[in-house]
């Protein structure tokens, strides 16, 4: 998927184990199916799960999350991955990794359960991130996601004349430009996920039970995370998610942004490689801009 992308397998997972936690190394070991994009992951056994990136840039998550998530597990009504133990390189992998708790449960994207029960979980999720002190947060870096769409308005424009006649790009700069015209927020950034998509959420019994993959934890813009409005949500759930977080309509429509920024950038990154993150980038134009948006894909 990456240039430069890292290969890892079984085999390698358990040269690591058995170099540096020699106490895990004879655990069984199985390659979780995914379509993420940054990490490969390993169950061990039946209460861990390894975290190896596949590309360099991914490799900062794990000391964000070893950093952050235990400050933020205490406030949140959802699991999170809590992290157990940091591996390093070695055995020629050449990156930090990480060992986190196994989550019980089946992804959001694969999962059946009922939405506007969802809706109320995945609020209730994000408005208690929301208050969490942010003192101490990192710098967000320009264009991460919570910032003002000013600042991905190269990027969107540049994959919608990317994507060319795979999309309707004109329906696709409309929306774009209608979210561009939003009242930016007025007020200090707060926590946000950033990346709330089906394969971040787990589902235990037919309900939303924990979210995963904190690599856009961030300081920003909330409306960042009304993502999951198009992206999970549809027709009554989707009003249910925005009643219960109380959303104005200028957020409104910077969250319809966000997940359009998404969207487009995933698609022509992944077109011929990811045929996951395709189908639920594909997903989500139909809801922003209407069934038959995208062409040939």
């Amino acid at each position: 998927m990456h240039p430069d992308e890292i290969e890892t397998d079984e085999t390698l997972m358990r040269r690591l184990l058995r170099e540096q936690f020699p106490e895990w190394a004879e655990l069984p070991i199985a390659l979780v199916p995914s379509y993420g994009t940054d990490h490969d992951i390993y169950r061990l056994g039946e209460g861990l799960a390894a975290r190896l990136p596949r590309i360099e840039w991914a490799t900062a998550q794990a000391g964000k999350e070893a950093e952050w998530l235990p400050k933020l597990a205490p406030h949140l009504p959802l699991a999170l991955p809590v992290p157990v133990a940091r591996g390093r390189p070695g055995e020629g992998y050449p990156f930090d990794w990480s060992v986190v708790e196994w989550l019980p449960g089946e992804s959001a994207s694969s999962a059946t359960f009922d939405l506007e029960r969802a809706a109320v979980d995945l609020a209730a999720f994000v408005h208690a991130l929301r208050s969490v002190e942010t003192r101490g947060a990192p710098d967000r870096k320009p264009g991460a996601r919570g910032a003002p769409l000013a600042e991905v308005e190269v990027s969107v424009r540049r994959a919608i004349r990317a994507l060319g006649d795979r999309i309707d790009g004109d329906a696709a700069t409309r929306a774009w430009d209608e979210a561009r015209e939003a009242s930016p927020w007025p007020r200090e950034g707060v926590w946000i996920h950033g990346d709330l998509l089906p394969g971040n959420l787990i589902v235990a019994g037919g309900r939303l039970s924990a979210v995963i993959d904190f690599g856009g934890l961030n300081v920003g813009d909330p409306a960042c995370d009304l993502q999951p409005a198009w992206n999970v949500f549809e027709g009554e759930s989707r009003e249910r998610y925005r009643q219960e977080l109380g959303v104005d309509d200028d957020s409104w429509l910077r969250g319809r942004g966000w997940a359009l920024f998404q969207a487009l950038a995933a698609l022509p990154y992944y077109w011929d490689t990811n045929p996951g993150i395709v189908r639920q980038a594909s997903r989500a134009l139909d809801e922003l801009l209407g069934p038959g948006c995208l062409r040939g894909g």
